[in-house]
């Protein structure tokens, strides 16, 4: 994939990350009811794991594609790669749990 394709990819999802949500709120006070806020909440949930469990699962990917070509071409160095890489991939998967959590804040938002 080219740089301007993942460019353009990242603008797009970064735009529908922002703009979505703003639908929530674009009313007056008079047109915007409690059912319209918590299905946009339960939608911004929905939304926000997924992003994070596709991120989390490309980024991790990519680490241990790295770590494993760096032990291939210098096998010598397998033990100071495997650590870092295995702490790197324990704080990506927090990130991942982490936008767990909010989707379930969010979903709880959305129940109330």
């Amino acid at each position: 994939m080219s740089t301007t394709k993942k460019l353009g990819l990242a603008a797009l999802t970064f735009a529908a990350t922002f703009i979505v949500p703003l639908a929530a709120f674009a009313g007056d006070k008079g047109d915007a009811n409690a059912f319209d806020v918590k299905s946009w909440a339960a939608a911004g949930a929905g939304f926000a794991i997924g992003l994070g469990v596709l991120g989390g699962t490309l980024s991790q990917g990519r680490a241990a594609s790295a770590a494993l070509e760096g032990i291939s071409r210098n096998p010598g160095a397998a033990a100071r790669i495997q650590t870092p890489m295995i702490l790197g991939l324990a704080l990506i998967e927090s990130l991942v749990l982490l936008s767990f959590v909010i989707a379930f804040f969010l979903q709880g938002f959305a129940t109330k």
